[in-house]
């Protein structure tokens, strides 16, 4: 079974980069297991575990004995970025698809990656998106003002049950900035995104002069670029999600008094030529959504 495994072409591959996540990827890659994701097996798919420049990298030999479809590759970088890992993650990539999941500290609910397959299948041209989540009462931004932090989210995701029943997860988060108005309606980022990996190579991956700290707005760039791809099918999962770990992210772990939202939008300013918009074409919903979701449907009417 192993060797057939190495040998057979996954339908999707996933890249999910790490930083300095030794905690935070118990978790992730536990939700990107056979045993928690439904309707998949570990023929469909790949899980590459891009670590970017960690200091403290993770074990290469725990995170390949996790399942026999994943694999580990340590990624040098000269920018505090996870760009360099993220193209050297979609060079590798055996599948037609890719997954893309810039940061390490994104669980996910039990129903992205059969999603994710049958959306492949239906639709020729499509970039298949999941709204983001963060654990916690609210925004980590503002919960951290509380005293929200490590500690204070382990007890609350053992508070559910959350490895039997991922949407679970759903009981203990909040929406993120990026996606606000829930499922239906457009978001400006997706931590978890899937789409044909041609038109990643075509449009040039992640673009490297992103410098800033994490990234910057990297990922909000690329997904305008494969959203603006010609004749591109812009998809929102219903009733799926990422949920952010608490990890000390530049972006997300900081009250909003510090949030280098103003460096990020100099810097796509200087790279691009012009102010960061994101694409607000109304996208296609798949899916179903569990009830404990449905609180997160169309909160706003498009604007």
């Amino acid at each position: 079974m192993f060797n057939f495994i190495k040998q057979h072409r996954p339908k999707i591959s996933v890249v999910v980069v790490f930083y300095n996540m030794r905690r935070e990827a118990v978790r992730t890659l536990h939700t990107l297991t056979c045993n928690y994701q439904i309707g998949v097996n570990v023929e469909d798919y790949e899980v590459l575990i891009m670590d970017s420049n960690s200091t403290e990298p993770l074990d290469p030999e725990w995170v390949e004995s996790l399942q026999a479809n994943f694999s580990y590759h340590y990624v040098e970088s000269s920018w505090p970025t996870p760009c360099r890992a993220m193209n050297r993650g979609i060079e590798l990539a055996k599948g037609d698809h890719v997954v893309c999941m810039i940061d390490g500290a994104r669980m996910l609910s039990p129903g992205v990656l059969q999603k994710f397959k049958l959306a492949n299948k239906l639709f020729e041209h499509a970039c298949v998106k999941t709204i983001a989540m963060h654990l916690g009462p609210k925004l980590q931004n503002l919960s951290i003002l509380d005293g929200y932090d490590q500690l204070v989210e382990d007890k609350l995701l053992k508070s559910v049950n959350w490895k039997s029943n991922g949407y679970e997860l759903f009981e203990i988060s909040s929406l993120a900035e990026s996606s606000f108005r829930g499922f239906t309606n457009p978001i400006s980022e997706s931590n978890c995104f899937c789409v044909n990996k041609r038109v990643l190579s075509e449009i040039g991956g992640y673009n490297e002069d992103f410098r800033s700290i994490g990234g910057g707005l990297v990922n909000h760039d690329t997904l305008n670029k494969v959203l603006q791809y010609e004749g591109m099918m812009s998809i929102n999962l219903m009733g799926e999600a990422s949920f952010h770990q608490f990890h000390g992210g530049v972006a997300t772990n900081v009250s909003p008094d510090n949030h280098p939202r103003e460096i990020f939008l100099n810097e796509y300013l200087t790279i691009r030529g012009e102010e960061f918009c994101p694409n607000n074409a109304a996208p296609f919903i798949f899916g179903d959504c569990p009830e404990v979701a449905r609180q997160y449907i169309d909160l706003l009417p498009p604007q």
